[in-house]
C-alpha cells in the first residue's frame, strides 16, 4: 500500500485490480467453504441463467456488459463442468440457447444460501467503513459512462498545455507566420483566392489601418495560430472574424478557442454589436468552435469567396 501513497491517483487501475484480486481470491475460498465447485468468474452468467432462464450468448453478454467471446469462453467452461448446456430445443432454429442443467439448477439453490451470508458479510464491511464502496462504485460507473476517464484526461491535458499558450497582438515580425499559417490550411482544403492575398500580403493596410485587429498565438514563443477581426463597412455587422488558422502540428491545445475568445473580447472593447464570419461545413472542428463561441447560422449574404458555404453571426449586444 505504500506504493499507492507514492503514486497517488495515477495508480487507480492497479489498486482496483489488487482489490479485485483479493476479493476474487476470497470468493474462491468461500465457494470451497460451502462445498460448491464453482469459479467466481462464472457468477454473472450463472446468475442471469438462474434468475431469467435460457438465453442466447448475445443476450447474456449484453446483460452483464461482457464481450461475446468472453461469455462464450465462460459458457464452454461451465459446459465442461456440467452446469449449463447449449443448443437447447427452440422454435427459432436461428437462436443458440444456453440454459442451466439439472446440476446447475441444484447448484443454484446452494449458492442462494451462500449469498445470504456473503451479503451480510459485505454489509458488515460497509458499516465498518467510512465510505460506502458499493454506492461509490455505482456513482463512478454513472459518471464515467457520462464522460470516460480518457476524455477527462484529454481535457486536463488540453487545459495544462493551453496555459503554455500566449495570445499577443500582431506585430510586423509575425507577418510571415500570419501568411504561412493561413496559406497552409486554405491550400489543404481549397485554393487561395484573390481576397486571401489582399489580406495576407498586406495585413497592416487591409486590416489594421481600417480599425481591425490581428492576434497571434505563441507556443513556446513560436507563432502557431492567428486570427483577425476585420472592420466591416456594413449596415448589419461591425466586424468580421476571419483568417483564423492553427498549425496542424500543434492542434489539440485549445488554441482556436483561446484565439476566438480573445477576438470576441476585442470586438466587445471596440463597441461591436454584431460579428460576422464565413466558413465551409467541411471544416467541422472550426464550425463546432464557432458554435461554442456563440455564433449562429445566417443566410442570404453575398461573399467574395468561392469556398464559403456557411455564414454565421454573433450578437454581442
Amino acid at each position: 500500500m505504500k506504493l499507492f501513497e507514492k503514486t497517488g491517483k495515477m495508480a487507480l487501475g492497479s489498486r482496483l485490480r489488487l482489490l479485485t484480486s483479493k476479493v476474487t481470491e476470497d470468493a474462491a475460498q468461500i465457494y470451497e467453504l460451502y462445498k460448491v465447485e464453482f469459479s467466481p468468474k462464472w457468477f454473472p452468467v450463472f446468475f442471469v441463467l438462474s434468475e431469467e432462464g435460457e438465453k442466447t450468448i448475445t443476450e447474456i453478454a449484453t446483460e452483464i456488459s461482457h464481450s461475446q467471446p468472453s461469455v462464450s469462453k465462460i459458457i464452454q467452461e461451465m459446459t465442461v463442468a456440467g452446469i449449463v448446456q447449449e443448443n437447447r430445443a427452440s422454435s427459432d432454429k436461428r437462436r443458440n440457447l444456453v440454459a442451466l442443467t439439472t446440476k446447475g439448477m441444484a447448484l443454484s439453490d446452494k449458492i442462494k444460501v451462500q449469498c445470504i451470508d456473503v451479503d451480510a458479510a459485505i454489509e458488515s464491511v460497509i458499516l465498518e467503513a467510512r465510505h460506502n464502496l458499493w454506492e461509490a462504485i455505482e456513482e463512478w460507473e454513472f459518471l464515467l459512462e457520462q464522460k470516460s476517464l480518457l476524455r477527462r484526461v484529454q481535457e486536463q491535458k488540453k487545459l495544462r498545455e493551453s496555459k503554455d499558450v500566449q495570445i499577443v497582438s500582431y506585430e510586423d515580425q509575425y507577418q510571415a507566420a500570419f501568411r504561412s499559417l493561413n496559406k497552409e490550411w486554405i491550400s489543404t482544403y481549397f485554393q487561395m483566392e484573390e481576397a486571401d492575398y489582399k489580406a495576407l500580403d498586406n495585413p497592416k493596410e487591409y486590416i489594421l489601418d481600417k480599425g481591425g485587429k490581428i492576434f497571434v498565438a505563441l507556443y513556446e514563443n513560436e507563432p502557431v495560430g492567428v486570427c483577425a477581426l476585420i472592420k466591416m463597412n456594413d449596415p448589419d455587422y461591425d466586424f468580421e472574424l476571419a483568417k483564423m488558422a492553427v498549425s496542424p502540428k500543434i492542434q489539440g491545445k485549445s488554441i482556436g478557442w483561446l484565439l476566438g475568445q480573445t477576438v470576441m473580447n476585442a470586438a466587445r472593447e471596440l463597441g461591436a454589436s454584431k460579428v460576422y464570419l464565413e466558413s465551409n461545413t467541411i471544416l467541422k472542428p472550426a464550425i463546432n468552435l464557432y458554435h461554442k463561441l456563440g455564433f449562429k447560422k445566417v443566410i442570404g449574404r453575398a461573399t467574395p469567396y468561392e469556398r464559403c458555404n456557411i455564414q454565421m453571426e454573433l450578437q454581442l449586444k
